[in-house]
């Protein structure tokens, strides 16, 4: 099937997240981290199934589902799971919440390399422990990891967890084997148990394969708990539904212990049926919104490099969501997001939210059609060379 990537959706009166924020009409909203594009035909025909059968009540976790997830992982990413070793849950920022909890006691620490998605600095800071941070390098435009610096911070007693975000949210890297085995060895002979965010796993693009830091050896597979989830893949975060993996059986009970004190297992007959319909069936439209995600990060380097050359954009390996270096604006994340906001109507999210080093970045979700991207655009154009000119 042939997908029109191109169509824009109307999700103002939807109850949107992303869409409905503010009273804007004409609102370009190029910030939270959903599609503008409508899920798979698979995935509304067998949801559309599941509505007619019209009694929604509580759901058993049927094999069906912990198939589609192996067979996911296996086809996509060369990582053999195991049944037992899955747990579902209703989100991956409930489930960092409750590990977090569950492996930390107040006055511990919480190993994060920022910039960094922002949930992990709430989860850390709510359960009473300490955030610590591997800033990550900003070079040449580019981002790498300090692994001295790593190491340092890791030997600290009180680091009892590392919260690894794998591919990087802000950044856009896809980590090499090389990098990701390096982290995983300091953490081994540190005693600092890894949790591995892989919510962007298949948002991979040519060039860069996504690793799973459980799939490098069994010793990092004993030491790890890894999140992932259908719903950034493929468009399905209002389902809520997420998979966690853990190997090892003690750390297993552990975990599942914490997920049942918080309440999080549960999840929706329809979140079944979403998930292995995309694990199933979703497979060829994702191929297809990957080549127009990435179009439009070609689109946008090169109207970017046109018409606003001091700014820079960094390298897209992974996700759909761009990191744009504004600092030649002098301005502060916050101010030009309001800025943005309040004379282009459109809206980003701000360098700021991801912690140490990123003030002087924006965010910004391509994951939308190239007519809202152009609009989205052409407004920071008006906006931006006002404040260049003004920088002068």
């Amino acid at each position: 099937m042939i997908y029109n990537f191109d169509k824009t959706i109307v999700r103002r009166g939807t109850d949107s997240v992303k869409w409905n924020q503010h009273d804007y009409d004409d609102l370009i909203p190029l910030w939270v981290a959903d599609m503008d594009f409508p899920a798979a035909q698979p995935v509304v025909d067998a949801l559309a199934q599941r509505v007619q059968h019209a009694v929604y009540g509580y759901a058993t976790i049927p094999a069906a589902f912990y198939s589609a997830v192996m067979s996911w992982s296996s086809q996509r990413h060369k990582f053999v799971l195991q049944p037992e070793w899955i747990l579902p849950v209703i989100g991956v920022v409930p489930a960092l919440s409750a590990l977090v909890s569950a492996f930390t006691s107040p006055g511990d620490k919480v190993l994060v390399q920022e910039p960094v998605y922002h949930c992990f600095f709430s989860s850390i800071e709510r359960n009473q422990a300490e955030v610590v941070s591997n800033d990550l390098i900003y070079r040449n435009g580019e981002y790498a990891i300090d692994f001295e610096d790593f190491e340092y911070k890791a030997s600290d007693p009180k680091v009892k967890l590392f919260i690894l975000c794998s591919p990087h949210n802000p950044a856009g890297r896809v980590w090499t084997r090389a990098e990701l085995e390096r982290l995983g060895e300091i953490c081994l002979r540190h005693q600092v148990l890894v949790i591995s965010d892989e919510i962007h796993c298949d948002l991979v693009f040519e060039g860069h394969t996504h690793i799973p830091f459980g799939s490098i050896s069994a010793a990092f597979l004993a030491n790890l708990i890894t999140c992932v989830a259908p719903s950034k893949t493929f468009n399905l975060a209002g389902l809520q539904v997420a998979t966690v993996f853990v190997a090892d059986p003690e750390l297993k009970r552990k975990v599942q212990q914490a997920f049942l004190a918080n309440e999080i297992s549960s999840i929706s007959p329809f979140a079944i049926t979403g998930l292995i319909a995309a694990y199933e069936s979703g497979g060829e439209w994702l191929d297809q919104a990957l080549s127009y995600i990435r179009a439009n990060y070609v689109y946008l380097k090169g109207f970017m490099a046109e018409y606003l050359p001091a700014l820079h954009v960094l390298p897209l390996e992974g996700t759909y969501l761009v990191w744009v270096d504004c600092a030649a604006l002098g301005i502060s994340s916050r101010k030009l997001g309001q800025f943005l906001l309040d004379e282009a109507h459109v809206q980003v999210n701000v360098g700021a939210m991801y912690g140490k080093g990123s003030d002087a970045f924006i965010r910004l979700n391509i994951a939308c059609s190239r007519e809202v991207l152009t609009t989205g655009l052409l407004r920071l154009k008006t906006v931006f060379s006002s404040l260049l000119q003004g920088a002068k």
